[in-house]
């Protein structure tokens, strides 16, 4: 009898709760935001996650 390969369903991108996107940003705050960086070691998109979560929660909207 010959047993099956079972092959499962990939997970489709965005499935980790992340979305991959493209912004413009000025070449100002990517020199700055690679200076935590370094001071950090953190990468430049863990910063960047931590910014925004910061901005987001902490921004008003009047």
């Amino acid at each position: 009898m010959c047993k099956k390969l079972i092959i499962s369903k990939k997970n489709l991108k965005g499935e980790d709760g992340y979305k991959t996107f493209s912004v413009r940003i000025k070449q100002q705050t990517v020199d700055e935001i690679d200076r935590l960086s370094e001071k950090t070691c953190r990468s430049r998109n863990e910063l960047i996650n931590i910014l925004l979560d910061y901005a987001v929660k902490n921004c008003e909207v009047t």
